[in-house]
């Protein structure tokens, strides 16, 4: 697969605020890079170079081979764009707003009219088609949004934070979306604060700190990255909790966490061995587990490991860059 997103050494401030310092991205093709990190870090600044919108202090990037600075024109027509907000006019229609961006794209208006019909139905929103948008759930709009972005055929698609503020079930809609975008060939540049969105996504994750990327990899080599792995362990019966948590704590040397409402017990693990170890001794004590496991660290525990923070973690510094990103003009 061709890397169809390149971007090299990418600099950019913002008055006294460094919002990238270096920035270098691959994203290959038929793909999901999943951008993450915690407001300010960087990532919508990222996203905006990416999409011709804001114009590198240094650096360079390509879309399908061609200079986001120099061939700007050319790399607007190969690529789809989704902000953080909804932009969308909510008084018309969800058709009529497909129809008039196909049209603002120069489309034939027989041919935007198709478009939004087949986008429409793609999307599941064909039987609200003909409603007012402002009548939409957060989960519609976001589909309508990312299905505007979809008119002129892109081969790259950006989704800046495209969850934020959905529920849960919205959220799982946005992400049905999502993976259909990519069955049907496309690079996705996702970018998002939500951890188990990355992971449940991205085939490939860059994470974002303080305008630098600071990993790089699959989610399980940012995984593995984190060092120990948990044991898992939950005893069938439940008033058992403590003799398995003496177990526990016996062979791997820590003093594990242990939930005695529901018989869970789990501590951190550098031996896999010790799985072994723990079944025999379970057998031995005639203990019945429910549950015997181990876990690679989550991407909550891996940003932490990196960092030194959460991604909710935001200096006064950097929300005042993501204000400047989401307010300041082309520049």
């Amino acid at each position: 697969m061709g890397q169809v997103i390149r971007a090299e050494g990418l600099r950019k401030r913002f008055g006294e605020t460094q919002a990238l310092d270096g920035v270098d991205l691959e994203v290959a093709q038929g793909t999901v890079l999943g951008v993450l990190g915690p407001n300010g870090a960087g990532k919508t600044t990222a996203v905006r170079m990416l999409a011709t919108l804001l114009r590198p202090d240094e650096g360079r990037a390509e879309i399908c081979g061609f200079d986001v600075v120099r061939e700007a024109t050319r790399v607007r027509a190969l690529i789809g764009l989704t902000g953080q907000y909804a932009s969308l006019d909510e008084e018309l229609t969800g058709r009529e707003n497909l129809v008039m961006i196909g049209r603002l794209l120069d489309l034939p208006r027989a041919e935007a009219r198709a478009r939004a019909a087949g986008l429409l139905e793609r999307f599941r929103l064909s039987d609200a088609a003909n409603r007012a948008v402002k009548t939409f759930s957060g989960g519609m709009r976001r589909r309508l949004d990312i299905a505007a972005s979809m008119i002129n055929r892109p081969r790259v698609v950006f989704l800046d934070e495209p969850t934020t503020g959905l529920d849960p079930r919205a959220r799982g809609e946005v992400w049905e979306t999502i993976q259909e975008l990519v069955r049907d060939g496309a690079t996705v540049l996702l970018t998002t604060q939500y951890l188990e969105e990355a992971d449940a996504l991205a085939d490939r994750i860059a994470v974002f700190d303080h305008g630098r990327v600071i990993a790089d990899g699959t989610p399980a080599q940012l995984k593995a990255r984190a060092g120990r792995q948990t044991l898992v362990v939950r005893a069938s019966e439940v008033f058992r909790t403590e003799q398995l948590a003496a177990i526990v704590a016996e062979l791997t040397g820590e003093r594990p966490d242990v939930r005695a409402e529901t018989g869970l017990v789990t501590a951190p693990v550098t031996d896999p061995g010790v799985l072994r170890a723990v079944v025999q001794r379970l057998d031995e004590t005639d203990l019945v587990a429910a549950e015997v496991a181990l876990r690679l660290p989550s991407l909550d525990e891996v940003f932490l490991s990196l960092t030194g923070h959460t991604t909710s973690t935001q200096t006064a510094s950097e929300a005042a860059a993501a204000q400047q990103q989401l307010e300041g003009s082309v520049r």
